[in-house]
């Protein structure tokens, strides 16, 4: 059935995005989580298809589209027919949007067409070994060197770190103030800059997670994003619609898990007859359809005020709470629902569980999102 939420014109934009996925990404994806990273055709192909920043104006390549409707109908699509691995999300929407609020005319023209095409991959370097939610414990250093800054640091937990080929790169530029931060853009090939091993994780396999290392590297004064003093505030600013993001793709991850389990319950046999027939199990289905519709209502109505430039950090904050612990609660659910089978890799709701569980981790754990919600009600 087809949401109020929608017009026509983004279900026939879902019906080509859903093409392009059952061709090109779900015979794959198996492959890609094996090699542990997607191939960087893959973004090529995005790219002339125009499914890389979509909101970009027309004269760098995009299709100018600022509705955020059709980046939720992608992110709906890959949670049912896509890799959760392939981070072209991140790419598109996460990181490509610091070139367009903080980027300057220069190089916006000049990184943009080929961040649009898919020939340049991006990534952003926030998380260090001892610094995660808490930026102010960050190490990373870069030097005002006259006609370039020197940056020095290590980087880890880094998403597309292997693929990207430029990075966003978050260090402090004011040793005595720890919120004086600048955000620089490394490029592939710059020396100093190197990557290190790429990291085995729980789930989400075929991204290619790695650690980056800085040592010594000169970034020059035009690879600095905005004011080199200022980067908190950038990154602060792009906080809600990235929250938001997760929030669509974690509740597209239950719609999936949800799905693929009502069919396996109707098809399991237990003492004679469907799984579905009984009793606990119908009662079971009936509280994850209640909660995930529940969690989409809300989420449409995030993205309705996103659109209107209302979504506030705690609004965002809330959606991606609540939506990573339904996601966390239904998947589990499923897996139960499953019973043996549900511990098989084989099976679809095997992989979709472990690559929840980071869902209540990355962007801002639950805890931090708690704190924030506190926040806007109690104050500091």
């Amino acid at each position: 059935m087809q949401r109020q939420h929608y017009t026509a014109e983004h279900e026939l934009f879902r019906d080509g995005y859903r093409q392009f996925l059952r061709k090109e990404v779900l015979p794959h994806r198996e492959a890609w989580r094996e090699a542990g990273i997607v191939p960087r055709e893959m973004f090529r192909k995005m790219g002339e298809h125009g499914y890389l920043l979509i909101w970009a104006d027309e004269k760098y390549g995009g299709l100018g589209v600022e509705d955020f409707r059709f980046q939720q109908v992608m992110l709906e699509e890959d949670a049912r027919y896509g890799e959760a691995g392939f981070y072209h999300t991140l790419h598109s929407r996460l990181v490509a949007p610091y070139l367009k609020h903080f980027g300057n005319a220069e190089q916006q023209a000049r990184l943009l067409p080929k961040c649009v095409s898919g020939e340049s991959i991006l990534a952003i370097a926030m998380t260090e070994p001892d610094a995660g939610s808490d930026l102010a414990g960050m190490k990373t250093r870069a030097t005002d060197c006259g006609d370039h800054w020197l940056l020095n640091g290590t980087k880890t937990y880094i998403s597309n770190g292997i693929n990207a080929d430029l990075v966003v790169v978050a260090a402090k530029t004011n040793p005595d103030n720890p919120r004086q931060i600048g955000l620089f853009l490394v490029q592939r090939g710059m020396e100093g800059f190197e990557r290190g091993r790429t990291l085995a994780k729980m789930g989400l396999k075929a991204q290619d997670t790695a650690e980056l290392f800085f040592r010594d590297v000169k970034v020059p004064k035009e690879n600095v994003l905005g004011d080199p003093f200022k980067g908190f505030h950038y990154l602060m600013r792009g906080l809600a619609e990235e929250r938001l993001i997760g929030s669509v793709m974690y509740l597209g991850n239950a719609w999936g898990s949800f799905e693929v389990t009502c069919e396996f319950v109707k098809q399991r046999m237990v003492f004679g007859k469907a799984l579905s027939e009984m009793q606990n199990t119908r009662f079971k289905l009936g509280s994850m359809r209640t909660e995930l519709e529940v969690a989409q209502t809300y989420v449409d109505h995030c993205v309705d005020r996103h659109n209107a430039a209302e979504l506030t950090a705690e609004v965002a904050a809330m959606a991606k709470l609540f939506t990573s612990e339904v996601e966390g609660r239904v998947v589990d659910e499923c897996v139960q629902l499953h019973g043996g089978a549900g511990y098989m890799e084989e099976y679809e709701v095997c992989w979709r569980y472990t690559n929840a569980r980071i869902s209540r981790v990355y962007g801002g754990s639950s805890e931090i999102m708690r704190e924030i919600v506190a926040r806007s009600i109690l104050g500091r």
